[in-house]
Order: structure tokens, then sequence, then C-alpha cells
């Protein structure tokens, strides 16, 4: 019976082996994509909820390699060890995928653009060099980051609020977490133990680049999300919805990026932002309007505020009105009221006739 699961073991690692280089790519797909279709549609508390388990389970699967690679473990568990590696591999990108498409829908591309980089460079690095994965340093310094970043999405939504308190609050408490998971893996007497020192350095850079992408408003404002801007001739509240009035667009300028908006006398200008929020919570929305001065730049011209409530699934709406505006190009930022960036629209302002429709 014993040499009967020797040889099966044998084979299934031959086989494993084999096939290596295929099953680990496919199991970061397989865990990135699910989790990209199904998290933009279910609740965000569901989502964080699934994420808390992989959290834990991927936490586990790197803790239990270190104890089996020791021996600390019976080796009656090695075809759960054997297929470790895949587990891992798979928890990985499913988090990766899902801290993406929480970063990605609160991120304003112009703004954040280098921290997304940041994401998905781990998410293609996990599969381009997944030999240099699988060493535990490594992996628990992924862990670490995924730890960071999950805490900056989950504690924001625990207090319903957001702002650099509960981002370095999260930092703190991901810090405390690592401590002890490295201790954990320390008590192994693996190769952690050896490198510690090492992991301990990286997961301090870690925490520091974070914090400085935080507070050059590079990280962006989780779990604020900005689902619809657009420049209006006119708004009108009615019935607890809004009456848009914009100019008619051939299919060809709904294609081509960049809006014009045409006066004939100098009409005010509306812009118009949906913010997705957690429930209940309320802060205060920015619309900063600049204008392009040639040989200066973008130069503020006005910086308009409104309050929100979270909790509608669409976002909640409100806009700001500019009156007697000047022709040129001109962009509105969306913004906290501490300044970080959710997203913006570019207009040009031309002197001309135009037709309107409405829509809402």
């Amino acid at each position: 019976m014993f040499s009967f699961f020797k040889t099966k073991y044998q084979r299934t690692k031959e086989m494993y082996q084999k096939y290596e280089r295929v099953l680990i790519p496919s199991m970061l797909v397989l865990g990135f994509i699910p989790d990209y279709v199904t998290f933009k549609t279910i609740k965000p508390q569901t989502a964080l909820t699934v994420l808390g388990c992989y959290f834990a389970m991927v936490g586990i699967a790197i803790a239990f390699t270190q104890y089996y690679d020791s021996g600390r473990i019976t080796h009656k568990l090695k075809f759960v060890r054997l297929f470790t590696p895949l587990l891992v591999q798979f928890l990985f990108g499913a988090l990766l995928g899902a801290v993406f498409v929480f970063y990605w829908f609160s991120a304003s591309i112009a703004a954040s653009w280098l921290f997304i980089i940041l994401i998905l460079g781990l998410i293609v690095s996990n599969e381009l060099l997944k030999h240099h994965l699988s060493k535990p340093i490594i992996q628990a310094s992924v862990y670490y980051f995924i730890m960071f970043a999950y805490l900056s999405i989950v504690i924001p939504y625990a207090f319903n609020g957001i702002g650099p308190r509960l981002f370095l609050l999260s930092g703190v408490c991901s810090l405390a977490l690592m401590l002890g998971y490295i201790y954990v893996l320390v008590l192994a007497r693996g190769q952690v133990r050896a490198q510690w020192r090492s992991l301990a350095k990286i997961v301090v850079a870690i925490f520091v680049l974070m914090n400085a992408l935080y507070f050059a408003d590079i990280v962006p404002p989780i779990p604020l999300a900005l689902r619809q801007i657009g420049v209006y001739h006119n708004i009108r509240p009615t019935n607890g919805a809004y009456v848009l009035t914009q100019e008619k667009q051939t299919i060809w300028q709904k294609i081509l990026p960049g809006t014009v908006i045409h006066q004939t006398n100098r009409e005010p200008v509306y812009v118009y932002s949906a913010i997705f929020a957690p429930n209940d919570l309320r802060t205060k929305i920015v619309h900063v309007w600049q204008k392009y001065v040639d040989e200066i730049g973008w130069v503020d011209k006005d910086t308009l505020s409104f309050n929100i409530t979270g909790g509608r699934k669409e976002g909640f709406r409100g806009y700001s009105v500019k009156r007697a505006v000047d022709e040129g190009k001109w962009r509105v930022w969306v913004e906290t009221e501490t300044g970080q960036k959710l997203g913006r629209v570019t207009f040009e302002v031309k002197n001309g006739e135009y037709e309107t429709e409405v829509g809402r």
C-alpha cells in the first residue's frame, strides 16, 4: 500500500514538474479574471469578505510551506505541499487582481498612473518571475504589499471615512500584523529565520513607499470612485433627478477625445459628476476649474465644492457652475477636500452657434 502511494506521488510530481510552466501562469489567470468580472458587480462589502478569506488562505499556504520544508509538519501531507505553489499563485493572482479592480475604479489615470502600473507590474512579474517568487522572502514581501493595500481599502469602509489618518492607521495595522506573521515564519526555522532582517527591511521599504505615494497624491482615494463626469450647458434638478442639457454631437465627435462647448454670449458652463461612496460616508467634493494660459500652463480659476452622502450605486450626483467663461482650453479636476484627485474632464470653449439635447 505504501509503495502504491509512493509511486502515485512520484508520477504526480513528475507530471506537475512537466507542466509547471503552463500550470502556474494558468492559475494566475484563473485567479485574476473571475475577480475582475465579479468584483465589479457584487457589493464591495461582499468582495472584501471574499478577499479576507483569500488573504488568510495565502498566509496559511506560505507558512505551511515553511513549516513543511523545515520538517516540522509530517510528510504525509506531501501531496498538499506539491500543489501549494499553485494555490499561492492562484491566490496572489486573485488578490492582486482584486486590488487592481478596487484601485482602478477609484483612480484618476492622470494622477495615479504610477500606482496602477506598480500593481500591474506585480501581476505580470507574478508570472514572469515565478521562480524568484517561489522564494519565501519574496512571497512574504508580496504578501505584505497585498496586506497594506487590502487594509487601506477595508479600514475606510469600516470607519465610513477617508483621509490621511485612516491611511496611516492602515499602514500601522499592516506593520503590526506583518511583524506577527514574520515571527510565525521564523518559528518554522526555515529560510525566513536566516533572512528575517532582510525581510524586515523590505517591509519597511514598502511601508515608506506606500506612504510616499499616498502623500504625493498618487494612491487614489479609496473608497471613493468617480462614476460619471461631463460638461453641460445647463443642469436642472427635478424630482430627485437631474435634467442635463448638452450639445448635440455626431458619432464621430463622441468617439474622438475632447469636448467642445460653444457659446454665443459667455453663457455659464456646468460640470456634473457622480461619485460612488460607501453607505453613511459623508464628505466634501471639490471641483477645481483651471484654464490653460500660454507660456504659463494650467492656472486655477475657481474652486467650488459640495457635500456628498454615500450609498447610491450609480454615485452621488453633484455639479458646479462657472459663469462668464472665456474662450480657450479648460479642465475641471474632481478632488477630495484634502486634494486627492478622483478624475477630471477637459474641454474647449469656443464662440459659435450650437444645438442642444436633453438627457438625464
